[in-house]
Protein backbone atom coordinates (compact mmCIF):
# COMPACT_ATOMS: atom_id res chain seq x y z
CA UNK A 1 0.00 0.00 0.00
CA UNK A 2 1.03 3.50 -1.02
CA UNK A 3 1.17 5.08 2.41
CA UNK A 4 0.61 8.29 1.24
CA UNK A 5 -2.91 6.79 -0.69
CA UNK A 6 -5.01 7.27 2.60
CA UNK A 7 -2.76 10.55 3.60
CA UNK A 8 -6.07 13.39 3.47
CA UNK A 9 -9.05 10.20 3.93
CA UNK A 10 -10.31 11.29 7.06
CA UNK A 11 -11.03 8.83 10.47
CA UNK A 12 -15.00 7.78 9.35
CA UNK A 13 -13.80 7.03 6.41
CA UNK A 14 -10.53 5.20 6.89
CA UNK A 15 -12.95 2.52 9.51
CA UNK A 16 -15.33 2.52 6.84
CA UNK A 17 -12.66 1.25 4.42
CA UNK A 18 -11.23 -1.16 6.94
CA UNK A 19 -14.43 -3.07 8.15
CA UNK A 20 -15.67 -3.35 4.57
CA UNK A 21 -12.47 -4.84 3.62
CA UNK A 22 -10.83 -2.60 1.18
CA UNK A 23 -7.75 -2.29 2.77
CA UNK A 24 -6.78 -3.58 6.35
CA UNK A 25 -6.03 -2.09 9.49
CA UNK A 26 -2.45 -3.60 9.41
CA UNK A 27 -1.96 -1.70 5.92
CA UNK A 28 -3.60 1.57 7.53
CA UNK A 29 -1.64 1.47 10.11
CA UNK A 30 2.12 -0.02 8.48
CA UNK A 31 1.13 3.09 5.63
CA UNK A 32 1.05 5.92 9.01
CA UNK A 33 4.07 5.24 10.68
CA UNK A 34 5.99 5.52 7.22
CA UNK A 35 4.41 8.83 6.95
CA UNK A 36 5.04 9.29 10.78
CA UNK A 37 8.86 8.80 10.15
CA UNK A 38 8.95 10.90 6.89
CA UNK A 39 7.94 13.82 8.35
CA UNK A 40 9.22 13.60 11.74
CA UNK A 41 12.49 15.09 10.99
CA UNK A 42 10.74 18.55 9.75
CA UNK A 43 7.87 18.68 12.40
CA UNK A 44 8.90 17.35 15.31
CA UNK A 45 5.65 16.44 15.68
CA UNK A 46 6.20 12.73 18.14
CA UNK A 47 8.35 12.48 21.31
CA UNK A 48 7.80 8.86 21.83
CA UNK A 49 6.52 5.68 19.61
CA UNK A 50 4.76 2.32 20.38
CA UNK A 51 4.74 1.18 16.70
CA UNK A 52 5.14 -2.54 17.37
CA UNK A 53 2.49 -2.02 19.75
CA UNK A 54 0.35 -0.48 16.64
CA UNK A 55 1.07 -3.40 14.29
CA UNK A 56 0.27 -5.98 16.84
CA UNK A 57 -3.28 -4.44 17.79
CA UNK A 58 -3.68 -3.79 13.93
CA UNK A 59 -2.97 -7.53 13.35
CA UNK A 60 -5.77 -8.88 15.53
CA UNK A 61 -9.76 -8.17 15.74
CA UNK A 62 -10.70 -4.64 16.26
CA UNK A 63 -14.18 -3.19 17.03
CA UNK A 64 -15.88 -0.32 17.18
CA UNK A 65 -16.71 3.21 15.62
CA UNK A 66 -12.61 3.86 14.47
CA UNK A 67 -11.84 0.17 13.82
CA UNK A 68 -8.19 0.41 12.78
CA UNK A 69 -7.87 4.45 12.62
CA UNK A 70 -4.21 5.40 13.31
CA UNK A 71 -4.22 7.86 16.44
CA UNK A 72 -1.65 9.60 18.61
CA UNK A 73 -1.97 10.49 22.45
CA UNK A 74 -0.48 14.11 23.61
CA UNK A 75 2.42 13.04 26.23
CA UNK A 76 0.27 14.34 29.16
CA UNK A 77 -1.95 10.95 29.27
CA UNK A 78 -0.33 7.68 30.33
CA UNK A 79 0.03 4.95 27.91
CA UNK A 80 1.37 1.43 28.99
CA UNK A 81 4.85 1.11 27.92
CA UNK A 82 5.77 4.64 27.21
CA UNK A 83 6.96 7.31 29.91
CA UNK A 84 4.90 10.62 30.17
CA UNK A 85 6.93 13.41 30.51
CA UNK A 86 4.67 16.63 30.35
CA UNK A 87 7.31 18.54 27.47
CA UNK A 88 9.16 18.81 30.34
CA UNK A 89 12.70 18.35 31.50
CA UNK A 90 12.19 16.71 34.52
CA UNK A 91 10.28 14.80 32.45
CA UNK A 92 13.67 12.30 32.49
CA UNK A 93 12.91 10.76 35.83
CA UNK A 94 9.89 9.05 34.13
CA UNK A 95 9.10 5.47 33.61
CA UNK A 96 7.35 3.50 31.41
CA UNK A 97 3.48 3.06 32.82
CA UNK A 98 1.93 0.41 33.92
CA UNK A 99 -1.21 1.13 32.06
CA UNK A 100 -3.41 3.22 30.27
CA UNK A 101 -5.03 5.80 31.72
CA UNK A 102 -9.08 5.87 31.54
CA UNK A 103 -9.28 7.49 28.27
CA UNK A 104 -6.94 5.89 26.45
CA UNK A 105 -8.60 2.35 27.25
CA UNK A 106 -11.92 4.08 25.85
CA UNK A 107 -9.90 5.14 22.62
CA UNK A 108 -8.71 1.50 22.92
CA UNK A 109 -12.14 0.24 23.18
CA UNK A 110 -13.27 2.56 20.09
CA UNK A 111 -10.99 0.73 17.61
CA UNK A 112 -8.43 3.21 17.78
CA UNK A 113 -5.05 2.34 17.13
CA UNK A 114 -2.22 4.22 19.13
CA UNK A 115 1.15 5.26 17.63
CA UNK A 116 2.69 7.31 19.92
CA UNK A 117 2.86 10.15 21.68
CA UNK A 118 2.94 13.70 20.86
CA UNK A 119 5.03 16.79 21.79
CA UNK A 120 3.75 19.34 23.93
CA UNK A 121 5.19 22.78 26.17
CA UNK A 122 6.81 22.41 29.22
CA UNK A 123 3.73 20.95 31.51
CA UNK A 124 1.90 22.44 28.58
CA UNK A 125 1.65 26.40 30.19
CA UNK A 126 2.66 27.69 27.10
CA UNK A 127 0.91 28.47 23.54
CA UNK A 128 3.23 26.91 21.59
CA UNK A 129 5.40 23.79 21.84
CA UNK A 130 8.41 24.63 22.07
CA UNK A 131 10.31 22.02 24.77
CA UNK A 132 13.97 23.82 25.32
CA UNK A 133 14.92 20.25 25.64
CA UNK A 134 13.66 19.24 21.99
CA UNK A 135 13.27 20.43 18.56
CA UNK A 136 10.91 22.94 18.54
CA UNK A 137 7.59 21.69 16.69
CA UNK A 138 7.14 22.91 12.99
CA UNK A 139 3.89 24.20 11.63
CA UNK A 140 3.49 22.45 7.86
CA UNK A 141 2.32 25.19 7.08
CA UNK A 142 5.34 27.21 7.76
CA UNK A 143 8.06 25.26 8.99
CA UNK A 144 9.26 29.04 10.51
CA UNK A 145 6.08 29.58 12.34
CA UNK A 146 4.50 27.48 15.76
CA UNK A 147 1.69 25.29 14.81
CA UNK A 148 0.22 26.68 18.07
CA UNK A 149 0.00 24.76 21.50
CA UNK A 150 0.04 23.40 23.39
CA UNK A 151 -1.59 20.08 21.68
CA UNK A 152 1.08 21.90 19.08
CA UNK A 153 2.83 17.76 17.74
CA UNK A 154 -0.97 16.54 17.33
CA UNK A 155 -1.84 19.36 15.24
CA UNK A 156 1.49 19.18 13.14
CA UNK A 157 0.57 15.18 12.42
CA UNK A 158 -3.05 16.03 11.44
CA UNK A 159 -1.94 18.84 9.18
CA UNK A 160 0.81 17.23 7.58
CA UNK A 161 -1.73 13.89 7.37
CA UNK A 162 0.21 11.60 9.05
CA UNK A 163 -3.15 10.59 11.14
CA UNK A 164 -6.36 11.96 10.65
CA UNK A 165 -7.30 12.81 14.01
CA UNK A 166 -5.43 13.04 17.17
CA UNK A 167 -5.41 14.01 21.18
CA UNK A 168 -5.49 17.27 22.37
CA UNK A 169 -6.08 19.03 25.88
CA UNK A 170 -7.38 22.20 26.70
CA UNK A 171 -6.80 24.20 29.88
CA UNK A 172 -6.65 27.57 28.39
CA UNK A 173 -6.60 27.08 24.44
CA UNK A 174 -4.81 24.16 23.72
CA UNK A 175 -7.00 22.40 21.45
CA UNK A 176 -8.32 25.92 19.74
CA UNK A 177 -5.26 27.43 19.53
CA UNK A 178 -3.28 24.87 17.50
CA UNK A 179 -6.13 24.00 15.65
CA UNK A 180 -6.25 27.73 14.16
CA UNK A 181 -2.43 27.66 14.00
CA UNK A 182 -2.83 24.29 11.70
CA UNK A 183 -5.68 24.88 9.87
CA UNK A 184 -7.94 22.32 11.68
CA UNK A 185 -11.59 21.38 13.49
CA UNK A 186 -11.24 21.69 17.25
CA UNK A 187 -13.69 21.53 19.60
CA UNK A 188 -13.02 22.12 23.45
CA UNK A 189 -15.78 20.19 25.25
CA UNK A 190 -17.33 21.67 28.95
CA UNK A 191 -16.12 20.85 32.01
CA UNK A 192 -16.24 17.08 32.62
CA UNK A 193 -18.52 16.22 29.74
CA UNK A 194 -15.85 13.26 28.33
CA UNK A 195 -14.28 10.26 29.92
CA UNK A 196 -11.39 10.79 31.44
CA UNK A 197 -9.13 12.31 34.09
CA UNK A 198 -9.48 15.67 35.66
CA UNK A 199 -6.36 17.64 34.94
CA UNK A 200 -6.41 20.56 37.89
CA UNK A 201 -4.17 24.12 37.67
CA UNK A 202 -3.48 24.69 41.63
CA UNK A 203 -6.55 23.11 42.33
CA UNK A 204 -8.92 24.78 39.86
CA UNK A 205 -10.35 22.95 37.54
CA UNK A 206 -9.60 23.80 34.05
CA UNK A 207 -8.17 21.17 31.44
CA UNK A 208 -10.63 18.87 29.48
CA UNK A 209 -9.59 16.80 26.78
CA UNK A 210 -10.79 15.98 23.38
CA UNK A 211 -9.05 16.06 20.09
CA UNK A 212 -8.00 17.65 16.56
CA UNK A 213 -9.56 16.56 13.38
CA UNK A 214 -9.77 17.76 9.69
CA UNK A 215 -13.13 16.81 9.81
CA UNK A 216 -16.08 17.81 11.81
CA UNK A 217 -17.33 14.59 11.87
CA UNK A 218 -14.58 12.78 13.15
CA UNK A 219 -14.59 14.89 16.38
CA UNK A 220 -18.64 14.58 16.36
CA UNK A 221 -17.70 10.82 16.22
CA UNK A 222 -15.20 10.85 18.63
CA UNK A 223 -17.22 12.86 20.90
CA UNK A 224 -19.78 11.00 21.34
CA UNK A 225 -17.84 7.86 21.85
CA UNK A 226 -16.10 9.43 24.66
CA UNK A 227 -19.00 10.96 26.08
CA UNK A 228 -20.27 10.35 29.97
CA UNK A 229 -23.50 8.73 30.88
CA UNK A 230 -25.08 10.59 32.26
CA UNK A 231 -24.36 13.80 32.15
CA UNK A 232 -22.47 15.37 34.85
CA UNK A 233 -24.05 18.05 36.84
CA UNK A 234 -27.34 18.02 35.08
CA UNK A 235 -26.55 19.14 31.55
CA UNK A 236 -28.35 17.75 28.84
CA UNK A 237 -26.88 14.52 26.69
CA UNK A 238 -25.41 15.67 23.22
CA UNK A 239 -24.88 12.35 21.44
CA UNK A 240 -23.97 11.77 17.88
CA UNK A 241 -24.38 14.95 16.28
CA UNK A 242 -24.50 14.20 12.26
CA UNK A 243 -26.03 17.11 10.32
CA UNK A 244 -26.45 20.87 10.15
CA UNK A 245 -29.60 22.18 12.08
CA UNK A 246 -32.17 24.69 10.49
CA UNK A 247 -32.35 26.73 13.14
CA UNK A 248 -31.20 30.17 12.62
CA UNK A 249 -28.75 31.55 15.54
CA UNK A 250 -28.35 34.85 17.16
CA UNK A 251 -24.27 35.35 16.87
CA UNK A 252 -22.95 37.93 19.10
CA UNK A 253 -19.28 39.37 17.77
CA UNK A 254 -16.53 40.22 19.93
CA UNK A 255 -14.51 42.93 18.86
CA UNK A 256 -11.70 42.74 21.33
CA UNK A 257 -9.83 40.45 23.45
CA UNK A 258 -10.16 39.34 26.88
CA UNK A 259 -7.19 41.81 27.30
CA UNK A 260 -8.67 44.62 25.56
CA UNK A 261 -6.57 44.05 22.02
CA UNK A 262 -7.72 44.87 19.31
CA UNK A 263 -6.64 41.61 16.11
CA UNK A 264 -4.21 41.57 14.04
CA UNK A 265 -5.76 43.09 10.44
CA UNK A 266 -5.20 39.53 8.63
CA UNK A 267 -7.03 38.02 11.50
CA UNK A 268 -9.81 40.46 11.53
CA UNK A 269 -10.72 40.57 7.87
CA UNK A 270 -11.54 36.46 8.81
CA UNK A 271 -13.76 37.05 11.39
CA UNK A 272 -15.25 39.76 8.96
CA UNK A 273 -15.28 37.03 6.21
CA UNK A 274 -16.83 34.90 8.77
CA UNK A 275 -19.57 37.63 9.55
CA UNK A 276 -20.49 37.57 6.02
CA UNK A 277 -21.00 33.86 5.91
CA UNK A 278 -22.83 32.99 8.73
CA UNK A 279 -25.70 36.26 7.25
CA UNK A 280 -25.34 35.06 4.02
CA UNK A 281 -26.73 31.87 6.08
CA UNK A 282 -29.21 33.40 7.08
CA UNK A 283 -27.65 33.57 10.67
CA UNK A 284 -28.11 36.98 12.95
CA UNK A 285 -24.73 38.28 14.21
CA UNK A 286 -24.40 42.02 16.17
CA UNK A 287 -21.63 43.31 18.63
CA UNK A 288 -21.65 41.53 21.64
CA UNK A 289 -20.17 42.38 25.49
CA UNK A 290 -19.43 39.84 28.02
CA UNK A 291 -20.96 41.31 31.05
CA UNK A 292 -17.79 41.79 33.37
CA UNK A 293 -14.27 42.80 33.42
CA UNK A 294 -12.56 40.30 31.54
CA UNK A 295 -9.16 42.04 32.25
CA UNK A 296 -9.45 40.75 35.75
CA UNK A 297 -10.72 37.38 34.52
CA UNK A 298 -7.41 36.98 32.93
CA UNK A 299 -5.03 37.91 35.71
CA UNK A 300 -6.98 35.97 38.39
CA UNK A 301 -6.38 33.33 35.34
CA UNK A 302 -2.56 33.47 35.86
CA UNK A 303 -2.70 33.38 39.75
CA UNK A 304 -3.84 29.66 39.25
CA UNK A 305 -1.66 28.84 36.68
CA UNK A 306 1.38 30.03 38.89
CA UNK A 307 0.09 27.72 41.52
CA UNK A 308 -0.07 25.15 39.73
CA UNK A 309 3.54 25.80 38.24
CA UNK A 310 4.56 25.31 41.88
CA UNK A 311 2.56 22.34 42.84
CA UNK A 312 5.01 20.87 40.09
CA UNK A 313 7.86 22.23 41.50
CA UNK A 314 7.36 20.90 44.88
CA UNK A 315 6.58 17.44 43.04
CA UNK A 316 9.76 17.73 41.03
CA UNK A 317 12.10 18.59 44.28
CA UNK A 318 9.95 15.12 46.10
CA UNK A 319 11.57 13.32 42.97
CA UNK A 320 15.06 14.83 42.60
CA UNK A 321 15.78 14.96 46.61
CA UNK A 322 17.13 18.55 45.37
CA UNK A 323 15.49 22.21 45.24
CA UNK A 324 14.65 22.35 41.19
CA UNK A 325 17.26 24.97 39.06
CA UNK A 326 17.01 25.24 35.16
CA UNK A 327 18.65 21.84 35.04
CA UNK A 328 14.74 20.35 36.06
CA UNK A 329 12.58 23.22 34.73
CA UNK A 330 12.54 25.79 32.22
CA UNK A 331 12.76 29.48 33.35
CA UNK A 332 9.19 30.39 32.50
CA UNK A 333 7.98 27.80 34.80
CA UNK A 334 10.52 28.41 37.90
CA UNK A 335 9.50 32.03 37.39
CA UNK A 336 5.64 31.12 37.60
CA UNK A 337 6.84 29.11 40.79
CA UNK A 338 8.27 31.96 42.31
CA UNK A 339 5.98 33.99 42.08
CA UNK A 340 3.42 31.56 43.57
CA UNK A 341 5.79 31.17 46.27
CA UNK A 342 4.83 35.26 47.31
CA UNK A 343 0.89 34.88 47.16
CA UNK A 344 -0.73 35.06 50.09
CA UNK A 345 -2.73 32.14 50.38
CA UNK A 346 -6.23 34.65 50.61
CA UNK A 347 -5.25 36.36 47.75
CA UNK A 348 -5.70 33.00 45.79
CA UNK A 349 -9.09 32.06 47.34
CA UNK A 350 -10.04 35.66 46.57
CA UNK A 351 -8.90 34.91 43.01
CA UNK A 352 -10.92 31.55 43.08
CA UNK A 353 -14.64 33.46 44.48
CA UNK A 354 -13.83 35.68 41.87
CA UNK A 355 -13.85 33.42 38.85
CA UNK A 356 -16.54 31.15 40.42
CA UNK A 357 -18.74 34.05 40.22
CA UNK A 358 -18.02 34.70 36.68
CA UNK A 359 -19.72 31.17 35.22
CA UNK A 360 -23.28 32.89 36.26
CA UNK A 361 -22.44 36.25 34.39
CA UNK A 362 -21.12 34.29 31.72
CA UNK A 363 -24.53 31.96 31.54
CA UNK A 364 -26.24 35.45 30.90
CA UNK A 365 -24.44 36.31 27.52
CA UNK A 366 -26.20 33.58 25.94
CA UNK A 367 -29.82 35.32 27.33
CA UNK A 368 -29.31 37.28 24.19
CA UNK A 369 -27.11 35.14 22.10
CA UNK A 370 -26.95 31.83 20.87
CA UNK A 371 -23.34 31.75 20.32
CA UNK A 372 -20.34 34.43 20.41
CA UNK A 373 -17.89 34.84 17.52
CA UNK A 374 -14.44 35.89 18.39
CA UNK A 375 -11.13 35.29 16.77
CA UNK A 376 -9.34 32.52 18.36
CA UNK A 377 -6.09 34.23 18.65
CA UNK A 378 -4.71 37.99 18.37
CA UNK A 379 -2.20 37.27 15.45
CA UNK A 380 -1.10 34.65 12.59
CA UNK A 381 0.77 31.80 14.11
CA UNK A 382 3.91 33.43 15.61
CA UNK A 383 7.31 32.54 14.15
CA UNK A 384 9.06 29.86 15.94
CA UNK A 385 11.57 30.81 18.94
CA UNK A 386 8.70 33.78 19.54
CA UNK A 387 6.79 32.38 22.57
CA UNK A 388 9.55 30.00 24.71
CA UNK A 389 10.09 28.90 28.23
CA UNK A 390 13.46 30.46 27.49
CA UNK A 391 12.34 34.23 26.92
CA UNK A 392 12.54 36.38 29.35
CA UNK A 393 9.57 37.06 32.08
CA UNK A 394 8.55 40.52 31.29
CA UNK A 395 8.53 39.67 27.42
CA UNK A 396 7.22 36.34 27.40
CA UNK A 397 4.41 37.84 29.46
CA UNK A 398 3.59 40.61 26.63
CA UNK A 399 4.22 38.44 23.64
CA UNK A 400 1.55 35.96 25.20
CA UNK A 401 -0.96 38.17 25.93
CA UNK A 402 -0.18 39.93 22.52
CA UNK A 403 -1.07 36.29 20.52
CA UNK A 404 -3.29 34.19 22.52
CA UNK A 405 -6.15 36.26 24.58
CA UNK A 406 -9.73 34.63 23.75
CA UNK A 407 -9.82 31.24 24.94
CA UNK A 408 -8.78 31.18 28.63
CA UNK A 409 -12.74 32.48 29.77
CA UNK A 410 -14.48 29.33 28.39
CA UNK A 411 -12.10 26.67 30.88
CA UNK A 412 -12.69 29.28 33.56
CA UNK A 413 -16.25 28.53 33.51
CA UNK A 414 -16.39 25.16 31.81
CA UNK A 415 -18.18 25.93 28.74
CA UNK A 416 -17.45 24.82 25.18
CA UNK A 417 -15.84 26.18 22.32
CA UNK A 418 -14.53 25.56 19.26
CA UNK A 419 -12.04 26.95 16.48
CA UNK A 420 -13.44 26.52 12.58
CA UNK A 421 -10.50 26.90 9.66
CA UNK A 422 -12.41 29.80 7.53
CA UNK A 423 -9.70 31.87 6.83
CA UNK A 424 -6.12 31.71 5.47
CA UNK A 425 -3.88 34.87 5.21
CA UNK A 426 -1.69 36.55 1.82
CA UNK A 427 0.70 34.44 3.71
CA UNK A 428 -1.02 31.14 3.71
CA UNK A 429 -1.46 30.46 7.33
CA UNK A 430 -4.58 29.62 9.01
CA UNK A 431 -6.71 31.65 11.30
CA UNK A 432 -9.49 30.04 13.11
CA UNK A 433 -12.86 31.25 14.02
CA UNK A 434 -14.07 30.95 17.43
CA UNK A 435 -17.46 30.15 18.53
CA UNK A 436 -18.49 29.84 22.00
CA UNK A 437 -21.91 28.20 23.44
CA UNK A 438 -23.04 28.30 27.01
CA UNK A 439 -21.92 25.29 29.45
CA UNK A 440 -23.01 22.07 27.97
CA UNK A 441 -24.40 22.92 24.50
CA UNK A 442 -21.81 21.37 21.83
CA UNK A 443 -24.80 20.66 20.17
CA UNK A 444 -25.41 23.74 18.74
CA UNK A 445 -21.74 24.60 17.96
CA UNK A 446 -21.38 21.12 16.10
CA UNK A 447 -24.44 22.03 14.01
CA UNK A 448 -23.15 25.20 12.99
CA UNK A 449 -19.53 23.45 12.18
CA UNK A 450 -21.13 21.37 9.94
CA UNK A 451 -23.10 24.40 8.20
CA UNK A 452 -19.90 26.02 8.32
CA UNK A 453 -17.53 23.28 6.77
CA UNK A 454 -20.23 22.49 4.32
CA UNK A 455 -20.59 26.16 3.10
CA UNK A 456 -16.79 27.05 2.77
CA UNK A 457 -14.90 23.92 2.76
CA UNK A 458 -11.75 23.49 4.17
CA UNK A 459 -10.88 19.59 2.96
CA UNK A 460 -9.25 20.39 -0.06
CA UNK A 461 -6.60 22.75 1.58
CA UNK A 462 -3.30 20.97 2.14
CA UNK A 463 0.13 22.44 3.69
CA UNK A 464 3.12 22.06 1.80
CA UNK A 465 4.90 20.11 3.65
CA UNK A 466 4.74 16.59 2.15
CA UNK A 467 7.14 13.89 1.05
Amino acid sequence: MDPWELRWVDATTTAELVTAGDVTAAEVVEAAIARAEALQPQLHFLVDDCFDRARARAAGPLGGPFAGVPYLVKDMYDVAGLATRWGARFGAFAGPAEANAPQVDAMESAGLVILGKTALGEVGYLPTTEPLDQPPTRNPWDLDHSPGGSSGGSAAAVAAGVVPVADAADGGGSIRIPASACGLFGLKPSLDRLVGEQQLAGGYPLTVEHCLSRSVRDSAALFATMERHPAPGGLPEVGRVTAPSTRRLRIGVLSHSLGGARPHPEVAAGIEATVTLLESLGHRTGEARYPFATEAVMGDFGLFYAASALGVARMVEEIAGVEPDETLMEPFTLAMAAMARDLPNEELEAARARLQDVAPRYAGTFDDWDLVLSPVTVTPPPPIGFINGGVAMDDLVGRIGGYADYTVLHNIVGAPAMSVPLWWTADGLPVGSHFAAAAGDERTLFELAYELEAASPWADRHPPVGP
